[in-house]
């Protein structure tokens, strides 16, 4: 067994998971999420958009067939189990049941707002997004990702209270939303890939820090600890340079653990992390965009 990071972060990479049925395809991983019970939302883009797994990756099962553009992005379950969809290429974020059953949606399907730049078009908030989270007090946070350079809030009823951003470098601007969330300061932590920094803003969207993360792809904040799959280029995969990082840092932006495939005999322990999520016991999830395979870190006591 190889052990992964280091002081109180130590993981081991489990051989095989999920246990894919004969027969079944996952298609390529985009985002995951876990519920209260500990069950395991895969997001993927393919025939079966969303599958349902055990922690011990049994396969319960699926919906959203049919449902989504090729390229669905983001995945995010709230405390009520609801689970949101933020579908990049259709260009909404869409809310349904645990059991797959829409509730509502978002933005408007197909028709991206025509600015990223000028004034924002209300009724039509999103230009490629790519994913949520919902603050304590019920807020929503979109990332508006690829063509928005934008974050949106909207309150539980998803009424649109604040927008911010636009492509750029400096503070507050973005050139990839790609992912948000909300820690225990309520603070809006934002994932501006390209730039290889994550900025911090209060709910009101005033920039308060930025923290020097080499392409923060995906993120998810457990028990303070703030956790990031790192996506690097792809050239560098092909160029035998490795294909990411998983990295944990407190709320004050120390770094506490991280490892790639420098840190494992197996230059495949990581391919490609585009996202991630942690259960209840400090497992980490991870979807692998380049390898179209998911993993899970077990964190050793």
């Amino acid at each position: 067994m190889k052990v992964l990071g280091s002081g109180q972060y130590r993981y081991e990479r489990v051989e095989r998971w999920p246990n894919v049925p004969k027969y079944f395809e996952m298609g390529q991983p985009s985002d995951v999420a876990v519920n209260s019970s500990g069950e395991i939302f895969v997001l993927s883009r393919g025939n079966h958009p969303v599958t349902v797994w055990t922690a011990e990756g049994d396969f319960i099962g699926s919906w959203g067939e049919g449902m989504f553009s090729p390229v669905p992005h983001g995945i995010f379950i709230g405390k009520d189990d609801n689970v949101w969809i933020v579908d990049c290429n259709a260009h909404v974020a869409m809310e349904f049941s645990p059991h797959g059953q829409i509730l509502r949606t978002l933005g408007n399907k197909n028709s991206p707002s025509p600015t990223c730049e000028g004034r924002l078009v209300h009724s039509q908030p999103f230009n490629m997004p790519t994913n949520l989270a919902i603050a304590p007090n019920g807020d929503i946070f979109v990332a508006d990702g690829y063509g928005g350079h934008k974050v949106h809030r909207f309150n539980s009823k998803g009424e649109l209270l604040l927008s911010w951003g636009r492509q750029g470098r400096g503070p507050g601007q973005f050139e990839l939303v790609h992912n948000v969330w909300i820690d225990s300061r309520d603070r809006v932590l934002i994932c501006d890939d390209e730039n290889d920094r994550v900025q911090l803003f209060d709910m009101e969207g005033t920039y308060l820090e930025e923290w020097e993360i080499g392409n923060p792809s995906g993120i998810c904040i457990k028990d303070d600890i703030v956790h990031f799959a790192q996506l690097q280029p792809f050239e560098n995969k092909m160029n035998g340079r490795g294909s990411g990082s998983i990295s944990l840092y407190d709320l004050d932006g120390k770094l506490l653990a991280s490892w790639d495939n420098t840190a494992s005999d197996d230059k495949e322990t990581l391919i490609g992390p585009h996202d991630l999520c942690v259960a209840q016991n400090g497992d980490i999830y991870v979807c692998e965009v380049y390898g179209w395979r998911m993993s899970k870190f077990r964190k050793l006591d």
